[in-house]
């Protein structure tokens, strides 16, 4: 009987909206329909009350989280957005497809699960999706390079899987991108979009070559951190001139660092855990403020030209020779907050044992081919021993 009042009910409805008997500031009453299955879906944690205000006998458009023109939803920031709100349970509603005028969307971190809903396609206006720190899993929709509106992709920390489809990578006006802290597989599509500043797809088991690769010129920040990338960069990074941080770390990269790389505009490179080799040879003085090549196979002399890096981090690598004297000053005048060398095969510093390193500057350099000239602390990752056993470094010499 109430199912049947309902049917009734909304049928009169749409009637009268269509006739224009109804006043305009009225919802949309596919708008409505679909809030009311998406409250049906989604549930308040325990702490939170962000379904308080959703009373179906008041106008929506008043509703927490839900933001109108006219009679049309056009955001949806679906549970309380304060620092440390618990968040939602349950799942999406495939229903939040009809809400058509949709711009934005957002779920607060919660415990929401289950997969992304297909009818995500259908909101053609949205231009900002963010479900972040929740459970969604199974993986991204394909139909999601519908949305050619589509600027800020967010769905980091969740538990999607599967590739990442190339026809999101082909929305033309994308400037973030972050799908961080999932299980994604397969290759990095091609980004085409001319607007991309944000690409962090870190922490996920994406593979392929890096080499054949190519990036939006715009980019500033990219972060490729933990995933299973391999090949070199020659030609990857090629005319990156616009970035401002870069995160290869803990990938199978191999082959040499291109010397470009030193000269873009960045605040921190971070290369280590790889299989970088070669000599590091920047061209002119690095103005970078942290660069970490460690845990590599680089080899070759240290280049005076890091000794303007305020946070360098060498160690574990393969380099020979003596130290700059330059890098020495920079650090005794604490210019250099950080300088790890430890783990290589230097044959030598130029400083007094009795020189005081500034507190606010730390060096490592045990477990190299010289007698420590001063006993300074160091990570305790870096072992007990103080220098490495000269059969080791005459082999290496020889």
């Amino acid at each position: 009987m109430r199912t049947a009042y309902l049917s009734t009910f909304w049928a009169c409805l749409i009637l009268l909206l269509q006739c224009g008997l109804l006043p305009n500031a009225l919802l949309d009453p596919n708008d409505f329909l679909a809030l009311q299955s998406v409250k049906k879906s989604l549930n308040d944690l325990p702490g939170s009350n962000y379904f308080t205000s959703w009373d179906f006998t008041a106008e929506p458009c008043s509703f927490s989280g839900v933001f109108c023109d006219a009679d049309r939803v056009i955001a949806l920031n679906l549970g309380d957005p304060r620092a440390g709100s618990p968040g939602l349970s349950g799942r999406i509603d495939p229903a939040i497809g009809k809400l058509s005028a949709l711009a934005e969307l957002t779920i607060v971190p919660g415990r929401v699960v289950g997969p992304l809903p297909r009818t995500l396609s259908q909101l053609k206006s949205l231009r900002f999706l963010a479900i972040t720190r929740n459970f969604i899993s199974g993986d991204i929709p394909a139909g999601l390079g519908q949305l050619r509106r589509l600027q800020t992709l967010d769905l980091s920390f969740n538990q999607l899987t599967g590739a990442i489809p190339r026809p999101v990578g082909a929305l033309p006006a994308l400037t973030n991108v972050v799908l961080s802290n999932n299980h994604l597989t397969g290759p990095i599509p091609p980004f085409v979009s001319h607007q991309l500043a944000r690409l962090d797809l870190k922490h996920n088991n994406l593979s392929g070559s890096i080499s054949s690769l190519r990036f939006p010129s715009s980019l500033q920040y990219m972060s490729l951190s933990s995933n299973r990338l391999s090949g070199s960069l020659d030609r990857a990074f090629s005319g990156l001139n616009q970035l401002n941080y870069l995160d290869l770390s803990m990938n199978q990269l191999t082959g040499s660092i291109p010397v470009e790389l030193f000269s873009f505009p960045i605040s921190n490179l971070q290369l280590q855990r790889n299989q970088f080799s070669g000599p590091v040879e920047p061209v002119d003085k690095v103005t970078i403020a942290t660069v970490d090549l460690s845990f590599n196979r680089l080899s070759g002399e240290v280049s005076a030209m890091l000794s303007t890096v305020g946070n360098l981090y060498m160690n574990n690598n393969r380099f020979t020779g003596r130290v700059p004297s330059s890098m020495v000053d920079r650090l005794l005048e604490g210019s250099i907050q950080v300088l790890y060398l430890q783990h290589n095969f230097l044959s030598g510093i130029e400083i007094k044992p009795t020189v005081a390193i500034p507190l606010s500057s730390s060096i490592c350099l045990q477990y190299n081919c010289m007698v420590l000239p001063v006993d300074t602390p160091c990570p305790l990752k870096a072992g007990p021993d103080k220098s490495r056993p000269t059969s080791q470094c005459i082999q290496w010499k020889g």
